[in-house]
């Protein structure tokens, strides 16, 4: 029985010893790769600071070449626009929502009118369109909402009104 009791000494040692092992090892990839980020970040820092620099240089000259030919006040006013048109294109450009140039439709893409599926006015949330036919078929028996409903246009339809569309009809299931 005592060379169990033995064993199971020695296996707790070895598991400590190993977890021991592991968290020196995990503890020390960690601060590795925390001093190579630290040192990326030092170095992205120092690059936008110099870059600063460089374009107050630049804006500077800029001011300068047009104060040759322009009053002085006119000169850093133009550059002053300068600045602001190419700070306002790279906010633009780090958007991610930024609108393209692409040939998009010049028509409202949210129905306005009731007989859409919008509120019938230009203010409000617009309502989504409704479907062409009803869930499970037009006349089908079964048991969803809006099933056996006459599609919109048939005869006898009418367009649903705000008071027909339940906004929370999604949140019950």
């Amino acid at each position: 029985m005592d060379r169990l009791d033995h064993l199971e000494h020695l296996d707790k040692h070895l598991v400590d010893e190993l977890a021991q092992v592991a968290r020196e090892t995990v503890r020390d990839e960690l601060r590795r790769q925390t001093r190579e980020r630290r040192r990326t970040a030092m170095l992205y820092a120092a690059s936008g600071a110099v870059a600063l620099y460089a374009g107050a240089a630049l804006a500077l000259t800029l001011g300068l070449a047009l104060a040759i030919g322009l009053p002085d006040w006119a000169a850093a006013l133009i550059t002053a626009v300068v600045l602001a048109a190419v700070a306002y294109a790279l906010r633009n450009a780090a958007r991610p929502s930024a609108p393209t140039t692409s040939a998009a439709p010049t028509t409202p893409t949210t129905p306005t009118t009731p007989a859409e599926g919008g509120t019938g006015g230009t203010g409000g949330a617009p309502y989504p369109p409704m479907p062409p036919v009803a869930p499970g078929g037009a006349g089908a028996a079964t048991g969803a909402p809006g099933a056996g409903t006459p599609a919109p246009g048939a005869a006898g339809a009418r367009p649903p009104g705000p008071d027909d569309i339940d906004p929370e009809t999604h949140h019950r299931a």
